[in-house]
């Protein structure tokens, strides 16, 4: 776990957010408090991309089970292999503030030629031999999941790094070694323990078969986003615009959403497609508090993920 003083930082640090207030680790109660304590200890810090769920603890309890169960939690893969997973997905996404945090991370695990290949775009030589078991992939697709949904909510609410806004460029550099010092991920996280957060959801994550920790985690996150109030007038069109949607980026200008009317739909499908143009006309056109913008991005995050996935398991 990091030191108490950085722990401290990385708290103040989720103020910095965008368009939303995130509940403060002091006056988090009932389930925000209960995620923000799991968080620090399986985590090592309250990781800001989890905290900006906490205008909805639904959304932030189902945030947590995917990241843990996914990328924490011990099982076939190491944790070095999923932060590579995670890395070149987020460099996909265009996401630099993940790309810099699981890049220190891989760095504190003895990777830094990873770490360097894949922030400058190059391959990245896998060192296994043979096949991945069904588990295995199971645990990498997982990651994976959970970063094309990361990436997206990141996007929108997180600024391009981890840093602090209020550290000189000239400082960043040696700011950026003392964090990832502190980066070094936790280790022998047991599988399932997050599950409790969530009721049962529907088993219909083929992708996960062989690894019922994780289809479990996946199954019960998709009901708890499957029960937001997101309207079925955004759904709709978001879930017929993704069946057809190959995961290329829509191109440079946002008029590709200009044919929508309401500002809802168009918030939701640039989170799903395109997350780096939102920008602060299309959140204020949506006219959403806190809990409702959380949940409307949580959503078509989510939903965009799952289409990510189903085009392609895992990276290449």
């Amino acid at each position: 776990m990091a030191p108490v003083l950085v722990r401290l930082a990385l708290r103040r640090a989720v103020r910095e957010a965008r368009y939303v207030r995130p509940v403060p680790f002091g006056r988090a109660t009932g389930l925000v408090r209960d995620v923000y304590g799991r968080l620090e200890r399986d985590f090592g810090m309250l990781a800001p991309p989890v905290a900006v769920h906490s205008p909805s603890p639904a959304v932030l309890a189902a945030s947590w089970v995917m990241l843990r169960e996914s990328l924490v939690a011990a099982g076939e893969t190491s944790r070095a292999d999923r932060e590579i997973v995670a890395t070149v997905v987020s460099r996909g996404n265009s996401c630099p503030y993940c790309v810099e945090v699981h890049g220190m991370a891989l760095e504190s695990l003895g990777r830094p030629a990873e770490a360097a290949a894949i922030a400058s775009g190059r391959p990245v030589t896998d060192p296994r031999v043979g096949p991945l078991s069904a588990g295995a992939r199971a645990e990498l697709t997982a990651v994976a999941f959970t970063f094309h949904y990361l990436n997206r909510v990141v996007s929108v609410f997180l600024g391009p790094s981890p840093l602090p806004s209020s550290v000189p460029d000239s400082a960043r550099a040696k700011a950026r070694a003392v964090l990832g010092r502190f980066l070094r991920p936790v280790t022998g996280a047991a599988p399932g323990e997050s599950l409790e957060l969530l009721p049962v959801g529907s088993r219909d994550f083929a992708w996960a078969a062989g690894n019922p920790v994780v289809e479990d985690a996946f199954s019960r996150a998709a009901s708890a986003f499957a029960a937001l109030p997101v309207p079925s007038s955004v759904r709709d069109v978001v879930e017929r615009e993704l069946s057809t949607w190959d995961g290329a980026p829509p191109g440079l200008s946002r008029s590709w959403v200009d044919a929508f009317d309401d500002p809802a739909v168009r918030l939701a499908l640039v989170v799903a497609k395109a997350p780096y143009q939102v920008d602060d006309a299309l959140v204020a056109a949506a006219g959403l508090s806190d809990r409702e913008l959380v949940e409307l991005v949580g959503w078509a995050g989510f939903t965009a993920a799952a289409r990510a996935v189903s085009l392609s398991p895992l990276p290449g």
